[in-house]
């Protein structure tokens, strides 16, 4: 704000605890963008992957395909972290459409690789029975898990992530759905600002972009995953690397990319 930059965007970790600055920021005149989670400050436009149908239709679908009735292994994101509890209503809603549907066990992952896989495995050992895994994302990592400690594999719901859309092209006996979520949403949050700027507000103060799931139960699906595959990605890079009608940029482009301290 000191700097008198014309836009702020943001991903905000603590979406209340910005508010007063985000209310500052719009007082003075400075278009004010948050991306991937909603935040508090109604002056501020938002622009995100949404969140909700996300976890809804991964959810729905894991849910379908163990038959209506069965336990699952529930591991989401970071506790209070609005994208999380967006997906948590979404989960919730489909849970409610399948009364036979139990969680059996349900954990915060913090997103975190190495905790996702550990936590899995250390349910796996209480010998506690499950029907299906639905991950916020962390997914490669629990098929190595299940592989690795010899689990019989049950359907796992993750991201559009390259290693796990990999795993659903190639392990044996692994049934699974990978739901989009792109990262190039601080692309998105960075158009929107500029669009704005420039005279062309978005008609509501929230932007959603609506997830797709590739699912590996199909024909269908099986060559969407196939065609979106690419082993070239770290295992953690969503495969959707750009988002139509807001971002432009290249695979190439957008991986030359550095952040700070690179």
């Amino acid at each position: 704000m000191s700097a008198k930059v014309n836009a702020i965007v943001v991903n905000p970790a603590d979406p209340a605890g910005i508010k007063s600055a985000l209310e500052e920021a719009t007082k003075a005149g400075i278009v004010v963008v948050a991306v991937d989670q909603a935040v508090t400050e109604p002056s501020a436009y938002i622009i995100s992957n949404n969140q909700e149908q996300y976890a809804y239709l991964g959810a729905k679908w894991l849910f379908q395909q163990i038959g209506g009735k069965g336990d699952v292994v529930y591991m989401r994101g970071a506790a209070g972290a609005s994208a999380d509890s967006d997906r948590d209503k979404g989960f919730k809603k489909a849970l409610a459409e399948f009364p036979d549907v139990k969680v059996v066990h349900e954990v915060f992952t913090g997103w975190q690789q190495d905790q996702g896989k550990q936590q899995i495995l250390d349910f796996i050992a209480t010998g506690s029975p499950f029907n299906g895994i639905w991950t916020s994302g962390i997914d490669n990592v629990i098929v190595d898990a299940l592989v690795e400690s010899q689990t019989p594999l049950v359907p796992v719901v993750g991201a559009d992530n390259a290693g796990f859309v990999g795993q659903l092209n190639s392990v044996e006996g692994l049934v699974g759905a990978a739901v989009t979520n792109p990262g190039s949403i601080g692309g998105a949050g960075v158009t929107l600002a500029l669009q704005i700027l420039n005279g062309k507000k978005p008609a509501e103060q929230t932007v959603l972009v609506e997830p797709q799931l590739w699912e590996n139960a199909t024909e269908e699906g099986n060559a969407k995953l196939k065609g979106v595959a690419d082993p070239s990605l770290s295992p953690e890079w969503p495969v959707s690397i750009s988002i139509p009608e807001w971002t432009t940029y290249t695979k190439e482009q957008i991986i030359a990319c550095k952040g700070p301290g690179e």
